[in-house]
């Protein structure tokens, strides 16, 4: 994916919050370990004596257990809720709410890991593992400096992770600290955390357009849960349209009011060019490559942003729940 330019205004110098995000994640993952079975869960450990926690590879995980990957992968920064759909023809969507977004959203949930171990597969990782390690240019913009123990890694990926040797070695920790959660995407656990990431496609837009970070207070969102499918192609389609086509995310900022009615104009997904298309069709048109995807479409369908010096609150885009009816396998009897 296209690169972002670096916000203006956003201090590197001082984190005003110091707290290990990794500790707080940890905590998250422990308590999950402790409800494996109540969750469906595979807890093992790895070859390097790594934490393996399996959410849907070949323990069938539950919905459930997605939830608690989206808090995990937050940091615990965040709350996270499965609720019923009002406008949607997806039954449920994952609420979300945090008051640190660029630190929950960016330095924590944001899937910029693009990690290859020695069996030579590509996974995504996000969480707090990401900020041990630093591997990805955005934290060079982030004021936030990572100490902990012990790292916590979430891997969406086709097959389950073959160790963690790669994520200890950059986070400078030995394999036994490192604790790596993993689900394929189109199994329940899978569409449930990557519906939650519909708060972190709004920040990262917002960030790819300038906006200043810490000029956003609080943020919450809501995103329809694509339906479950064993196809990675045909569960990531499902899982970006319903993002794309019916999420809704509320930012509150400071600053300028016109500042906040452009963001508010830039950020919904049909700003995009790519708009209009199922997810699978851009993706097959692109060979799989997601460079070359208009980073613009990784957005919510609707967004409303409230200018908090005045009280106004700007909003954008329309959700079009229809465009979901072909791509999520509904059957209507």
């Amino acid at each position: 994916m296209r690169r972002p330019r670096a916000s203006p205004g956003m201090s590197v110098q001082a984190d005003p919050y110091p707290l290990s995000l990794n500790q707080r994640a940890g905590a998250l993952a422990d308590a999950m370990i402790a409800e494996s079975r109540a969750l469906r869960l595979g807890v093992a450990r790895g070859p390097a004596g790594e934490v393996l926690v399996d959410c849907g590879h070949r323990q069938p995980g539950s919905f459930e257990a997605g939830l608690h990957l989206a808090r995990i992968a937050l940091s615990g920064l965040g709350e996270v809720a499965l609720v019923p759909s009002c406008d949607s023809l997806l039954p449920w969507s994952v609420l979300v709410r945090t008051s640190q977004p660029w630190l929950a959203c960016l330095g924590s949930q944001y899937a910029g890991w693009h990690l290859s171990g020695p069996d030579g597969v590509s996974r995504m990782g996000s969480g707090p593992a990401r900020a041990l390690a630093r591997r990805e240019p955005i934290f060079e913009e982030l004021p936030h400096r990572e100490t902990a123990d012990r790292a916590v890694l979430v891997l969406e990926g086709d097959t389950p992770p073959a160790d963690a040797t790669d994520v200890a070695r950059a986070c400078a920790l030995a394999p036994d600290r490192v604790t790596l959660l993993h689900a394929p995407t189109g199994s329940p656990a899978g569409m449930v955390q990557i519906a939650s990431r519909v708060l972190e496609c709004a920040v990262q837009k917002a960030r790819g357009l300038a906006f200043p970070m810490e000029d956003i207070q609080d943020a919450m969102g809501c995103g329809p849960v694509g339906l479950p499918h064993p196809d990675t192609r045909l569960a990531m389609g499902r899982a970006n349209d319903a993002i794309i086509y019916a999420g809704r995310a509320h930012l509150l900022v400071t600053g300028e009011a016109g500042r906040a009615r452009e963001l508010a104009r830039a950020l919904p997904s049909c700003t995009a060019s790519d708009w209009g298309r199922s997810f699978a069709e851009v993706f097959a048109s692109v060979d799989g490559n997601f460079a070359h995807i208009d980073a613009g479409l990784f957005s919510p369908a609707e967004i409303l942003v409230t200018a908090l010096k005045t009280g106004e609150t700007f909003t954008a885009g329309r959700a079009e729940p229809e465009r979901l009816r072909a791509g999520q396998g509904l059957v209507p009897l």
